[in-house]
């Protein structure tokens, strides 16, 4: 098992100063909608930190009734288990409301491997050669615009924005269970604190 722990670690090194964030200048998302399809392409890495935009975006459109998710990795450098674990929520999210599909385009063979190695490729369909999409792939890319508003998270939402994306991940198999059994209830309790601290400083 790949140990995906970078997003919980710099989640947990950030200073207090930092509770609110946004996407960063090194990963950036662009979407667009189309005939049959709305496409999520990721530019740099795949992290908690563009997550949140990735996961607003995809569930106004499932929202919307749309069927098809297309999530473009051409660019994208790696993964780590957070934005993975919101790709299989959006993917969960699509079979149960509109009987839909979540699609990776342009996946690395080390982007296939990580979503592998967490039995993910059950949830989605990974470079499908079907796909009516891959004839105009230069065209879409070339319509893409970023989000019209950047996902921005305060301490509490940030950590059940991690948390949820781990107990998705730990939903879905039981090795998964066992990887991020650790994380899921560190967060747990770090949420139970934050939301008790928030609690308090309300009745002041």
């Amino acid at each position: 098992m790949t140990t995906y722990s970078d997003d919980f670690t710099l989640l947990h090194s950030r200073r207090p100063e930092d509770d609110t964030f946004f996407v960063t200048t090194e990963s950036s998302i662009f979407v667009g909608t189309f005939d049959g399809f709305s496409w999520i392409r990721c530019e740099g890495k795949g992290s908690f930190l563009n997550s949140p935009t990735l996961k607003t975006f995809g569930l106004d459109r499932v929202s919307a009734g749309e069927k098809c998710l297309v999530i473009d990795l051409q660019a994208c450098t790696s993964m780590d288990s957070t934005f993975m674990g919101t790709l299989a929520g959006l993917a969960n999210r699509l079979v149960a409301q509109n009987e839909g599909v979540l699609q990776i385009a342009d996946s690395s063979e080390r982007n296939r491997h990580s979503l592998e190695d967490l039995g993910l490729d059950f949830l989605m369909e990974i470079d499908p050669s079907s796909a009516n999409w891959h004839g105009a792939l230069e065209t879409i890319r070339a319509e893409l615009k970023p989000p019209q508003t950047p996902s921005q998270l305060g301490a509490i939402q940030k950590t059940v924005h991690v948390l949820e994306a781990h107990q998705t991940l730990s939903d879905t198999n039981a090795k998964n269970l066992h990887a991020f059994s650790n994380v899921v209830n560190l967060l747990e309790s770090e949420l139970e604190l934050k939301q008790k601290l928030a609690e308090d400083a309300n009745q002041k």
